[in-house]
């Protein structure tokens, strides 16, 4: 399976020609990126925000064969049950040989069922900006707990190439509390299924951010 971190929260999943695309966000709606276009199989929105859940953006494709099995696990997007900001969606993504996990705008913590159905992971893709969702550490000892193979850092603001909100972290908040961090310098990673034992945290560059970068 190949990631391809959009950015904010949008990815893109691919396996044999297939794709599916993950809370894409709408034009404008998160200072420093380019717009949303693509065509996909599936769009995954993990909630009903600006931020998350531009399907205008994403054009489907009706073709038979999809290889993805998807899992749904209704979380909240803060720490009162949804009482600030309304529900979540986990998604767990197999495609027959990788398991990945796609946490959106989660904000609270889970419960013992739902860890135990995030066991097993060969890559997750976690919020660590804080604010809006949960913060570095929180991301921290969520991922430390589940152990998954690869852990994608998302929905954070970025000082150097000026894209996120203001009032998130950036990621350097999560690596400096991480062992075993890797820096990419693109946007795309290829995975397969793993049987590491603790994460690794592997830090993407968003294909979608304008070029504007401080030094």
């Amino acid at each position: 399976m190949k990631i391809t971190w959009i950015g904010h929260s949008c990815f893109k999943l691919e396996k044999d020609g297939y794709t599916i695309i993950t809370d894409p966000y709408a034009d404008g709606s998160v200072p420093g990126y380019a717009p949303v276009r693509e065509k996909t199989d599936m769009v995954l929105c993990s909630h009903e925000h600006a931020d998350h859940n531009f399907r205008d953006g994403v054009e489907l494709i009706e073709r038979p064969g999809l290889p993805f099995h998807v899992e749904v696990i209704e979380t909240y997007h803060d720490e009162v049950c949804g009482k600030k900001r309304g529900p979540n969606k986990i998604f767990i993504i197999d495609d027959g040989e990788n398991r990945v996990a796609h946490f959106g705008d989660l904000g609270c913590e889970l419960t013992p069922e739902q860890m135990e159905r995030l066991q097993n992971l060969d890559a997750a893709m976690v919020p660590v900006g804080g604010y809006f969702t949960i913060d570095a550490r929180q991301a921290a000892d969520l991922v430390c707990s589940l152990k998954p193979g690869i852990v994608i850092p998302m929905h954070y603001r970025s000082v150097k190439y000026s894209f996120g909100y203001d009032v998130i972290g950036t990621v350097d908040e999560f690596t400096e509390i991480m062992d075993n961090v890797k820096t990419l310098s693109g946007s795309e990673l290829e995975i397969a299924s793993t049987n590491a034992s603790g994460p690794q945290v592997t830090v993407l560059k968003p294909r979608n951010r304008t070029i504007c970068s401080r030094t």
